[in-house]
């Protein structure tokens, strides 16, 4: 085989990892502008949901057991600690979906900020 025509071979083998690659990318997700509030009210849902829940489940147990302050105060200040914990994690999955494109595009324009 000669040298050329290898390196034909390779151009077309490239082409067709090129396409393949294409076609199994998943779809970039649209952009609207409504994104960001929704993310915002997903933390306050999640946040006024563990307060919630932990509330009701102590004012349950305290009508049960006759001490009514008690498990209302300590359930609705761990359902407040759940829903804090919640959103957090809400906060890191987003971070981490919306960080990767920053860097990529930092990397293409070559900004370094290592040495900054």
């Amino acid at each position: 085989m000669t040298q050329g025509n290898d390196l034909e071979r390779l151009r077309d083998l490239d082409a067709k990892i090129a396409k393949v690659k294409a076609r199994m990318e998943p779809p970039q997700p649209a952009q609207d502008h409504h994104s960001m509030a929704q993310i915002g009210w997903r933390m306050v849902i999640e946040m006024v949901t563990g307060l919630a829940i932990g509330a009701a489940i102590g004012y349950g147990l305290d009508v049960l057991l006759g001490t009514l302050p008690l498990f209302l105060v300590v359930l609705t200040l761990l359902g407040f600690a759940a829903g804090v914990k919640t959103m957090l994690r809400t906060s890191r999955e987003f971070g981490k979906q919306n960080d990767a494109p920053l860097h990529q595009a930092g990397a293409e324009q070559g900004d370094d900020r290592r040495g900054k």
